[in-house]
């Protein structure tokens, strides 16, 4: 029973793992044209190229969020994250930010709010 219940866990994990791949896969070759397959088998300065290239797609669907955009999509979104941190698993995400000082306010249709605890 312990085997038959590892071997359900290995192909559930590799399940979960086609599905991801497959999912970047279909991001990166619907936003941008760009092989998965091919783009990780290349090295050096086209990697580079496509990593940069990667960031800006993803910075402009970050855009599309921010604004509320119709044609936004989180899954997208994570996807090309995730598609980013397989190709430079070194490089950080450029969505991702370093607040130093959270707002003290925020605004809610016209209505500031005051975040507890702040000043």
């Amino acid at each position: 029973m312990t085997a038959m219940k590892q071997e359900r866990l290995e192909f559930l994990e590799e399940k979960r793992k086609r599905h991801e791949l497959s999912r970047q896969t279909a991001a990166l070759f619907l936003i941008g044209g760009i092989d998965l397959a091919k783009a990780l088998q290349t090295t050096g300065a086209e990697r580079a190229a496509l990593v940069q290239r990667l960031k800006r797609l993803i910075e402009r669907e970050r855009l599309k969020g921010v604004r509320g955009h119709w044609s936004y999509d989180l899954n997208r979104h994570i996807a090309l994250k995730q598609a980013l941190e397989r190709l430079a698993p070194e490089t950080p995400c450029p969505a991702r930010r370093k607040y130093t000082h959270p707002p003290a306010a925020f605004s809610l249709g016209g209505r500031t709010r005051r975040i507890p605890g702040s000043a």
